[in-house]
C-alpha cells in the first residue's frame, strides 16, 4: 500500500489507493498512525478517490484514525468517497462519527 500525503494549515490529507482488505489494514494503520503523530494535525482528511474495494477492515482502518485525532482533539473527513465503500462505511453508521463526502460524478 503506497499513501500519499500532505499537510496544510493543520490540515493532513492523505490519499488512500487500491483496496483496504485484511491484507492491508495493519500497514495502513501504521502509516496513518505514524503521519498523525509526526504532523500533530487539526483535521485528517482520508480521501478515497483511488480506493476500488473496501471491506470491513476499512472500518477500522477509519475508526482507528479517528481515535488518533481525538487524542489530538481533532476530527476526521472521509472524502470522494466511490459507492462500493460508501455502502460500507454507511451500513456500519461511520457518518454518525465522522463526516463522509460522497465522491461526486461530473
Amino acid at each position: 500500500m503506497n499513501l500519499t500525503s500532505f499537510l496544510q494549515d493543520k490540515q493532513l490529507t492523505i490519499a488512500l489507493t487500491g483496496e483496504i482488505d485484511h491484507h492491508s489494514a495493519r500497514e495502513i494503520m501504521a502509516i496513518i498512525t505514524a503521519k498523525i503523530d509526526v504532523y500533530m494535525p487539526m483535521v485528517c482528511i482520508l480521501d478515497f478517490s483511488d480506493v476500488k474495494f473496501m471491506d470491513s477492515s476499512g472500518i477500522a482502518v477509519v475508526i482507528h484514525t479517528i481515535r488518533a485525532m481525538r487524542e489530538l482533539e481533532g476530527k476526521v473527513v472521509l472524502q470522494n468517497i466511490p459507492p462500493q465503500p460508501l455502502k460500507v462505511l454507511k451500513a456500519a453508521g461511520i457518518g454518525k462519527i465522522a463526516q463522509l463526502n460522497e465522491r461526486s460524478e461530473t
